[in-house]
This record gives C-alpha cells, sequence and structure tokens, in this order.
C-alpha cells in the first residue's frame, strides 16, 4: 500500500470509495493492520480500556499517547496514522497546539478532538499550522460524566440539526474529516451528504464514507460488553491477518456496517 495521506481519503469520498480504519496500539498491532491495507490507524484513547482496563478514557495522559504513537509509527507501513488528544489537553489555544505538536513529532499524521462547533478556534489555528485535524462529534467518551453515560446522541431533531451545523461549521473552519460515534443512521447518512470532507463512523450507519471499530473488539477479545455496532471478524478459522483484510473488505464492498449494528 501506497503512503495514505488525508488527500488519500479525499479522493474516496470524491469517488464514492469507502475506506477503513483500525486503533492500534503497539508495534505488533500497527504492522498487521498496516499490512493488511487498512487506510488509517487510531492511536485512540480508547487505551485507557482497553489497554490499562480503566472504566474511561479519561485518565490517559499525553505522555501515555505520544509513547503510543510512537510504538505505532514503528509498526506502520503505509497506513495513517491518527491520534487522540487526551482528556483536557486542548482546553486552551495554547494548550491544544503544543500537545498536537507533541503528537505529530512524535509520528501522527492527523490529531483527533472530540467536541462540537467550540472547537472552531483550535481547529482553524492547527489547520494554519499545517496540522490535519479529525472532529469527532456525537457519543464522545472524554465528556461521558457529562452525557450521563455512553448514549446515543442525535435522536430528537433539535439535537440532529445541531450536530448537523456543527459538523459544517468543523469541517469549513479546516477539519479534514468527521468522526461520528453512535448516532442514528440517518444522522450519519445526513452529516455525510452536509460535508466535503470525509466522515468516519462507528455505530454511524452504513452510509458514511469510512468505519472504525477498536482492534479488539473485531478480533473477538472484548470479554466484557459488546457494543450492538461490533462485528466479530474472527469466524470460520481466521487468522488474525484475516479477521484484519475481511474487516477492511468488508467496509470497502458496502458490507459492514448491516442493519443489525445500527442504531435508530
Amino acid at each position: 500500500m501506497n503512503n495514505v495521506s488525508i488527500r488519500t481519503l479525499s479522493e474516496c469520498k470524491n469517488k464514492g470509495e469507502k475506506f477503513s480504519v483500525l486503533t492500534a496500539y503497539d508495534a505488533t498491532f500497527s504492522q498487521l493492520v498496516s499490512s493488511a491495507g487498512i487506510e488509517v490507524i487510531l492511536v485512540g484513547d480508547s487505551l485507557g480500556m482497553v489497554c490499562q482496563g480503566k472504566d474511561s478514557t479519561l485518565p490517559v495522559t499525553m505522555a501515555e499517547m505520544e509513547y503510543h504513537t510512537r510504538c505505532v509509527a514503528q509498526g506502520n507501513e503505509g497506513s495513517l496514522i491518527m491520534a487522540d488528544m487526551p482528556f483536557m489537553s486542548y482546553s486552551t489555544l495554547e494548550q491544544g497546539q503544543a500537545n498536537a505538536a507533541l503528537l505529530m513529532q512524535a509520528g501522527a499524521n492527523m490529531v483527533k478532538v472530540e467536541g462540537d462547533d467550540w472547537l472552531v478556534p483550535l481547529v482553524e489555528c492547527l489547520a494554519r499550522q499545517g496540522v490535519p485535524v479529525c472532529a469527532h462529534l456525537g457519543l464522545t467518551p472524554q465528556a461521558v460524566n457529562k452525557l450521563g453515560g455512553y448514549r446515543v446522541q442525535g435522536r430528537d431533531d433539535a439535537k440532529a440539526h445541531a450536530m448537523i451545523e456543527h459538523s459544517k461549521a468543523l469541517a469549513e473552519a479546516g477539519a479534514d474529516c468527521i468522526l461520528l460515534e453512535c448516532v442514528p443512521s440517518s444522522l450519519g447518512k445526513a452529516i455525510t451528504a452536509a460535508v466535503d470532507v470525509p466522515v468516519i463512523g462507528i455505530g454511524a450507519g452504513s452510509d458514511t464514507d469510512a468505519q472504525v471499530l477498536v482492534v479488539y473488539d473485531m478480533l473477538g477479545l472484548n470479554a466484557g460488553h459488546i457494543p450492538k455496532f461490533v462485528k466479530n471478524f474472527m469466524i470460520d478459522g481466521r487468522t488474525p491477518q484475516q479477521a484484519i483484510a475481511a474487516y477492511g473488505e468488508e467496509v470497502k464492498a458496502g458490507k459492514f456496517p448491516s442493519s443489525e449494528h445500527e442504531f435508530s
């Protein structure tokens, strides 16, 4: 696979071709994911839950995100690396700039931030300085305490309309892609049509431009609660390499997610 860039992702959207995203937190999984042709690796602050055993992403620090981003960069074979800005690491413009620089210097090609249109000044600032940004809307795990739990977002008309407008504002500010988590499939479709940048979904329906899953989930390694949007690809005697490749193929073909993985 040739090195994937934000231009690659934009071309996929323009051509109507779907692309796939998986998390990785170390060099071994980075190599497995990238060698299978997965376009984007997300170094997610989900590592707090799946690697550290915490009950949320909030305890994850910048130092830990830097460390895991460096590990992923070591094993990467051409995927675009997106790294999460952890909880409260971008509460001011100055803090956001400094921490985004640390992740980019650690090997990220894009940073991801959670929020809505209050992020516009930060997105504009980072875009001016050459830092690609993914804006994460819908269920934003860093705000789990404010949201009252891990709940589907945007089900009523007013909140759905607001999310569409926030997505448009962030794209216009310079966000290079939007990530939607746990929203009704109809809202995922509406936002994908409303913005010119690629939209990545997780529990956001099949009409988004791309899909993302936690690699441990899609390999059936999650012993706890299995979210509705997760599919176990470790079936029929597949190896991890085959399962990851199958995930990418099903996303590209529009076979995953199916209706059983969507919210209404």
